[in-house]
């Protein structure tokens, strides 16, 4: 929210209190970020390489975080598809890997729910009718046919954060509101309820890339995920282990 904004409805101290919060924040999630891409994080993971270069466009930071969580949920893992909420939805922000083969397969405009944000998301949850997507990482199930179209569902890993996808009927579908034309007609995406939509051109094939079994992770700068995010510290936790 604009600041001349946050002015007419948070006088005084109040004012002070948000500015603060979200300045401590801020430095939280780029505290976190600074730690992930150091020299002795990077010389330890192979597969935050070829995600960097397969995905030069990505956020390195983010396929990091996402190599990361993937390697402590599935280190054998075939496919990897990531979102970089970050990122206003008028960008290409979801990147679907090979990791067998090494190869970018898709490079696509993605929705958020219409309860996280514009243009841009800026707020996720797990709540049923949210209609907010969700961080954290998924594990993919099987396609079908529902009201959407072709559709793949998602089962949440992350207890509290998007354990509840599933409930929630959170699937990643094709839509008519996710289109270039779409973005010329109104300066953003159409969104969703909480689902990754694509457009639908690529639904089919990106769908049956990832059904079954493979992993989509979701990006947003949010310091409380980063800092509690169990897939974010299996590597120490087992370290310490070793040394027990």
């Amino acid at each position: 929210m604009p600041t001349s904004l946050l002015n007419r409805w948070l006088p005084g101290t109040a004012l002070c209190s948000a500015l603060l919060l979200s300045t401590l924040a801020a430095q939280a999630s780029n505290d976190f970020l600074a730690h992930v891409e150091s020299p002795d994080t990077l010389s330890l993971r192979p597969l935050d390489q070829t995600l960097t270069r397969l995905a030069p466009d990505a956020d390195p930071r983010v396929l990091r975080l996402a190599a990361r969580a993937l390697s402590c949920a599935d280190p054998d893992a075939e496919r990897l598809a990531v979102i970089d909420f970050s990122l206003p939805s008028t960008e290409p922000r979801l990147w679907v890997f090979d990791l067998q083969h090494r190869q970018l397969l898709f490079e696509e405009l993605v929705s958020h729910g219409q309860g996280s944000g514009n243009a841009m998301a800026e707020t996720f949850s797990n709540t049923p009718e949210s209609h907010q997507s969700s961080l954290g990482l998924f594990r993919t199930m099987n396609s079908y046919y529902g009201r959407n179209g072709y559709s793949l569902r998602l089962e949440g890993l992350e207890e509290g954060v998007n354990d509840l996808a599933y409930q929630r009927a959170i699937v990643m579908h094709g839509a008519d509101y996710v289109s270039e034309d779409f973005i010329e007609q109104t300066g953003r995406l159409g969104r969703s309820h909480g689902c990754p939509a694509v457009r639908k051109e690529v639904t089919y094939p990106l769908i049956d890339s990832l059904k079954e079994d493979q992993y989509l992770f979701t990006y947003y700068p949010d310091p409380e995920w980063l800092a509690n995010s169990d897939f974010f510290r299996c590597d120490r936790d087992e370290a310490q282990l070793a040394l027990n």
